[in-house]
């Protein structure tokens, strides 16, 4: 069932790139948000390796984290034509999802994760990560335009 789940979400990500790439309806290249979208990824891993620790010895790594997506997801949303990166990051932070934001939930409410359950979280994690940065990577720069 979590298979099932797990493959919607990323069938998700994949349309909303296979459609930004298709229409002429995407913002330009942004070199931050690359390197956020890039950056972040390795912070929320390495957050995730945490997990076999107690939540709350964590708390603060936790809070960096999530500071970090949220404040480039505002980023991302004041740049014209991003919807589908939105929509992305969105699912990404969501807690009731199966991805970063799900995962976090998990954490705190079970008090630690199973070495085996990060190892495969991270994998799926990352690929949505990967997602999000290929997607922007895509984009048409504006010195192509001119």
């Amino acid at each position: 069932m979590k298979t099932k789940k797990l493959n919607y979400l990323f069938k998700i990500f994949l349309f909303s790139a296979l459609a930004l790439i298709a229409c002429n309806t995407m913002s330009y290249f942004d070199q931050y948000a690359y390197t956020q979208s890039t950056s972040i990824k390795v912070d929320a891993q390495n957050l995730m390796d945490m997990a076999t620790e107690d939540y709350k010895s964590h708390e603060k790594e936790v809070k960096e984290v999530n500071t970090k997506i949220q404040k480039i997801y505002e980023y991302e949303k004041n740049r014209p034509k991003n919807e589908f990166t939105i929509k992305q990051w969105e699912i990404l932070r969501d807690t009731t999802k199966d991805l970063y934001g799900g995962f976090i939930a998990m954490w705190r409410k079970n008090g630690k994760v199973g070495k085996t359950f990060i190892e495969n979280k991270k994998e799926q994690i990352g690929k949505a990560f990967d997602q999000i940065s290929q997607l922007e990577s895509k984009k048409i720069k504006q010195s192509e335009v001119k």
